[in-house]
C-alpha cells in the first residue's frame, strides 16, 4: 500500500511535528500542497490542543497528523534538580535572574485519557507517537477513530515491536535527525543508525509501510530514501525558515549560517537526547550532562535562561533543534517546499 492511498494525500511527505517551532499554519500550510502536515501536541493542553484543531480544520480540509509523546516522566529528584540549578547558577547571576523565581515543571506531557477525548471527538486521519506507544487501551481508543498510527523506530528491534503492535506505518528515524531521539527500547546511542543504514534494514525485516526520517532536505535525498525502499519521508528541518513556522529569529539566525554544520545530541535542554546545533550552554556544560533531571524535568530551569538570552538577540541557552542536514533551510512558503520535495518521488 502506497502512503497515499493511506493517507490519502497526493504525496508521500510528512512535515515533521515540531513543539515550539510550529504551530497549526505550517500544518495546514503543507496539507493543502497535498503533503501530510503535522500538528506536535506534547505541549499542549486539551483545551490547547481543541484551539489548535479549530485553526487548523479552518485552513485545511485534508487529512492531518496529530503527534504525541507517550513517555514516562521522570519522578521529580529534589537533590537532583538542586545540583542542576547550581551548576547553571553563574548564567542566573549573568542575566540578572533570580533562582527563587523559577517554577518547577514538566514542560511536555505524554499522551493521555484528557487527550484521547479530544481525538475521538475530532478523529483525524493520522495519529503519531514518539518514544513507542501509548497503553494498549489508549492505543485502541485511537484505532477505533479510524486514524491511522505512526510511530518512530530508532533500531530495527524497534520497528520490530512496533509492527507487532499493529501499527499502520513506521518513521524510521535515522541518527541525523533533529530533535528528540524517538528510542524506547534501547537508550543506548550507540546502538543506533543513520537513516541511510537503518531505512533498508528496517525495510527488509518489516510488511508495514516506512518513512525515511533524518538527514532529508531536498528532492535529491527524498529520491535516495525513496530508492531504499522508503513508502515516503518525513523532513522537518527544512520547514524551520519556512514563513508559516513560529521558529525564533535567534533559531532562523543558527539554521542559515556556518553554525548548523556542528550539531550534537544533548539533553541540557529537556533532559533526552535531542540534536541541536552546538550553542554555548552545550560547549561549556554538555553536550550529555549527568546532572540534568529525567525527562522532561530538565526544561524548567533552562526555560528563563532562553528567554531572557532571546530577548536580547542570543540564542546561547536555546534549544536550537536541527537536523545533520540543514542545507534545506529557505525561507520560501512551505508549499513550495512541499512541492519541491515530491519531485524526488518519481521513480
Amino acid at each position: 500500500m502506497t502512503l497515499q492511498s493511506l493517507f490519502d494525500c497526493q504525496w508521500p511527505i510528512i512535515q515533521a511535528p515540531m513543539a515550539g517551532a510550529q504551530n497549526h499554519r505550517l500544518a495546514a500550510a503543507v496539507c493543502n500542497a497535498g503533503g501530510l502536515g503535522s500538528l506536535p501536541c506534547a505541549m499542549l493542553d486539551a483545551s490547547g490542543l481543541r484551539a489548535e484543531l479549530a485553526a487548523l480544520k479552518a485552513k485545511t480540509a485534508q487529512p492531518f497528523n496529530l503527534n504525541f509523546f507517550c513517555h514516562t516522566p521522570a519522578a521529580a529528584e529534589p537533590q537532583q534538580e538542586d545540583a542542576w540549578r547550581s551548576s547553571l547558577a553563574p548564567y542566573y547571576r549573568e542575566l540578572g535572574i533570580d533562582p527563587a523565581s523559577i517554577s518547577a515543571g514538566a514542560g511536555r506531557q505524554p499522551f493521555s485519557d484528557e487527550l484521547a477525548r479530544v481525538v475521538e471527538e475530532y478523529r483525524p486521519a493520522v495519529v503519531s507517537f514518539h518514544f513507542g506507544l501509548p497503553g494498549a487501551e489508549l492505543l485502541a481508543r485511537v484505532k477505533a477513530c479510524g486514524a491511522k498510527v505512526l510511530s518512530s523506530a530508532t533500531t530495527v528491534e524497534e520497528a520490530l515491536w512496533l509492527e507487532a503492535q499493529g501499527v499502520d506505518a513506521i518513521i524510521a528515524q535515522g541518527l541525523e535527525a533533529g530533535g528528540h531521539r524517538g528510542h524506547f527500547l534501547d537508550l543506548d546511542i550507540s546502538r543506533q543508525l543513520g537513516t541511510f543504514a537503518l531505512l533498508p534494514q528496517i525495510v527488509q525485516a518489516v510488511r508495514v509501510p516506512v518513512i525515511a526520517a533524518g538527514g532529508i532536505a531536498d528532492a535529491s535525498g527524498v529520491r535516495a530514501a525513496m530508492a531504499l525502499g522508503a513508502a515516503g519521508v518525513q523532513v522537518g528541518t527544512a520547514y524551520l525558515c519556512c514563513p508559516e513556522a513560529t521558529t525564533s529569529a535567534v533559531h532562523r539566525a543558527a539554521l542559515t549560517s556556518p553554525e548548523a554544520r556542528h550539531t550534537a545530541l544533548t539533553n541540557l535542554f529537556s533532559g533526552r537526547p535531542a540534536r541541536s546545533i552546538v550553542n554555548r550552554l552545550i560547549r561549556e556544560l554538555g553536550p550529555i550532562s549527568s546532572m540534568a533531571p529525567g525527562f522532561p524535568l530538565a526544561t524548567a530551569a533552562v526555560a528563563p535562561l532562553r528567554s531572557t538570552a532571546e530577548s536580547l538577540g542570543s540564542g546561547d541557552f536555546s534549544p536550537l533543534w536541527a537536523g545533520q542536514n540543514a542545507s534545506g533551510c529557505r525561507n520560501i512558503p512551505a508549499a513550495d517546499l512541499t512541492r519541491e520535495l515530491a519531485s524526488g518521488c518519481a521513480r
